[in-house]
């Protein structure tokens, strides 16, 4: 199994079928650079999926800042319509950066919610156009933990909010999957002490919600193949020791 970990807001895997190897490939794009991290770390904390990473590879690098916008203008290159290899599943997740309230400047990296709603539908059709069987699952903008420091950038948690509901309602309307997280992590009992490094970037015990949310996510999709981990097969499991 490969993981390789990005920052655009995408989590993609998928089978090489042509060459007949039995391989989940993993490729995490977020927001920023912390982001990437969370899911890192979070699969490996979540100890149903511990023993599947025994023999991951994994790979970081980043782009930090971008949001919806950058992620639909470079979507084609990272996931091309006329690829011979097409990902089983992709997993959206930008609004953290989209979100930030606009400044008086200019400088701020919002972008209006009807822009972000459209991003993400767009991008949501061209994962879906790939194949028959990609798959797409959206995570949703998820909370922080108020300080003077959110207010001085504008990262106000109900604005967040407003963009959580808001995606959860597209992908509603699209048939997408979707993750709740502003919600999801809202509901560990002592979330804004536990679930932040600094009120912002998700600690471990907030990057397992993560985990655990994805894959409850692909266990209650029913998909056909399915893509839970206990169904899909295991690479070179012929070799002996």
């Amino acid at each position: 199994m490969d993981f390789c970990f990005d920052q655009l807001g995408y989590l993609h895997w998928f089978r090489d079928l042509d060459l007949g190897l039995g391989f989940l490939h993993c490729l995490v794009l977020s927001h920023d650079l912390g982001s990437a991290l969370d899911f890192h770390f979070g699969f490996l904390h979540y100890e149903q999926m511990s023993h599947d990473l025994g023999s991951a590879d994994v790979v970081l690098r980043g782009y930090a800042g971008w949001k919806s916008r950058q992620g639909l203008q470079i979507l084609p290159k990272i996931f091309p319509i006329d690829a011979i290899i097409q990902p089983s599943l992709v997993i959206v997740y930008f609004g953290g950066n989209d979100s930030i309230e606009p400044q008086k400047l200019g400088l701020s990296p919002h972008v209006p919610l009807n822009e972000y709603i459209d991003n993400m539908r767009k991008i949501g059709l061209h994962i879906t156009s790939l194949s028959e069987t990609t798959r797409v699952i959206f995570l949703s903008c998820p909370p922080i933990r108020s300080s003077p420091y959110d207010r001085e950038k504008n990262r106000a948690n109900e604005t967040r909010r407003i963009y959580s509901d808001a995606c959860i309602k597209m992908c509603n309307e699209m048939n997408f999957k979707v993750v709740d997280m502003f919600n999801a992590i809202q509901m560990h009992e002592d979330w804004a002490n536990v679930c932040f490094t600094d009120g912002l970037h998700f600690s471990a015990e907030a990057s397992e919600i993560v985990a655990k949310s994805i894959l409850n996510a692909i266990y209650e999709a029913n998909w056909e193949p399915s893509l839970h981990y206990e169904d899909l097969p295991v690479e070179f499991q012929d070799v002996t020791f």
